[in-house]
């Protein structure tokens, strides 16, 4: 039984005959004095913690009329927000995965608009008020396995809820997915850049346009193409006018997943500059399309990325990254051999770890882990061994 909100009724319906009859829905929104809520960033969160307190109501009901073996809350992936039903529903309790710990590096606060510094000082006092939660902190010490999705979410955690941590992607990946080859260039000369997401402050789009603009000035032939949309747009798009590489940088906005794919494929490198990314499943996606990966050192993409995959940029000053990108997009494109053999570990570490049918093995172990408790000591080997390859 899946607990869910009524916007996602029409995706899961499309794909309900491939989930079975095993899986079932219920659909429920917040009360619907609550519901404006929704409309601004911020107050969103308010609202979702509301939908999570009558989750436990309906929840409670189901129940009774079934009981539940074992509990995951998946909603809102965050390592903050209490879970009333983790907290209070007397069954085994799995959390997870979530992030959330992962901050923007203070040096790189300065290039932010006013409010959106703003915004990252709420995000910040937020956390801390919703981490001394009295029913966060119950769930938190009720729950048999917590999933984390990067280091930064795993740091956070006290030692005595860390020894039942693990980390978990909130991503993965389909057999479709690594089923098709590269696509080749129809122009062999031109090195082609590609860059994708919602394009938001934190996201560093302004430093993938700077990093490619200062790798562009010494090789004519080179393409940056960004597939995305959001409130950053006007201001990417100046910036791309105030560089001159108006003809080599492309904004998609937004384009279908297998699109988004398709563009990857003819593709020579992935860019990606996200400050504070959770899980980054856009870059294991790049990964499972062969696609060497540029990304900074931080938070999800860190752990995606590891060695002979692509190239990790420490985050220290906003310069010294800009230069760095800049630099491991000469390395790559210098090297068409590095370039292939990352691709290849890229894709390889895509299927063995992000597919989604190992990510259900790993998810059917911490499940039977949480059913029976004596078996913990062999989750936390399972789980270090898996924490060894990410």
């Amino acid at each position: 039984m899946v607990l869910t909100h009524p916007w996602n009724r029409e995706a899961i319906e499309r794909s309900q005959e491939a989930l079975g009859p095993n899986v079932q829905f219920c659909y429920f929104d917040a009360p619907r004095a609550v519901r404006f809520l929704r409309r601004w960033q911020g107050a969103f969160q308010v609202y979702a913690y509301l939908w999570q307190v009558k989750a436990y109501f309906v929840a409670r009901r189901l129940h009774r009329e079934r009981p539940f073996d074992v509990f995951h809350h998946v909603t809102y992936a965050n390592d903050w927000m209490a879970s009333y039903i983790g907290a209070l529903l007397p069954v085994p309790y799995v959390r997870g995965p979530g992030g959330g710990a992962q901050r923007t590096p203070r040096a790189f606060l300065k290039e932010y608009r006013l409010r959106d510094r703003l915004w990252e000082r709420l995000r910040s006092a937020m956390r801390i008020v919703l981490r001394s939660d009295p029913f966060f902190i119950l769930g938190q010490h009720r729950a048999r396995a917590i999933l984390v999705c990067n280091r930064e979410s795993m740091e956070a955690l006290p030692a005595r809820w860390r020894k039942k941590a693990c980390h978990f992607p909130v991503n993965g990946v389909t057999s479709e997915d690594l089923s098709h080859a590269r696509t080749k260039h129809k122009d062999e000369g031109t090195f082609r850049v590609f860059s994708a997401g919602k394009l938001l402050h934190w996201k560093g789009f302004g430093l993938v346009i700077r990093s490619f603009s200062r790798f562009a000035a010494k090789h004519p032939g080179a393409e940056l193409a960004i597939a995305g949309d959001g409130p950053e747009f006007p201001r990417l798009k100046a910036l791309v006018h105030e560089f001159g590489v108006e003809n080599k940088v492309r904004f998609e906005r937004w384009l279908p997943r297998q699109e988004v794919i398709s563009r990857m494929r003819a593709s020579d490198v992935f860019l990606y500059g996200s400050l504070r990314e959770g899980g980054g499943a856009i870059v294991v996606e790049a990964m499972a399309a062969g696609l060497p990966v540029v990304c900074l050192d931080l938070s999800g993409p860190a752990i995606h990325v590891a060695d002979g995959c692509g190239i990790k940029i420490k985050a220290e000053t906003y310069e010294q990254v800009v230069a760095d990108m800049a630099a491991a997009l000469e390395r790559l494109y210098t090297g068409p051999e590095l370039r292939r053999r990352m691709g290849t570990e890229a894709r390889k570490r895509a299927e063995q770890v992000y597919h989604w049918d190992r990510q259900g093995e790993r998810l059917l172990s911490i499940y039977q882990t949480a059913l029976n408790p004596d078996s913990a000591a062999n989750h936390a080997e399972e789980a270090n061994a898996f924490a060894e390859k990410v």
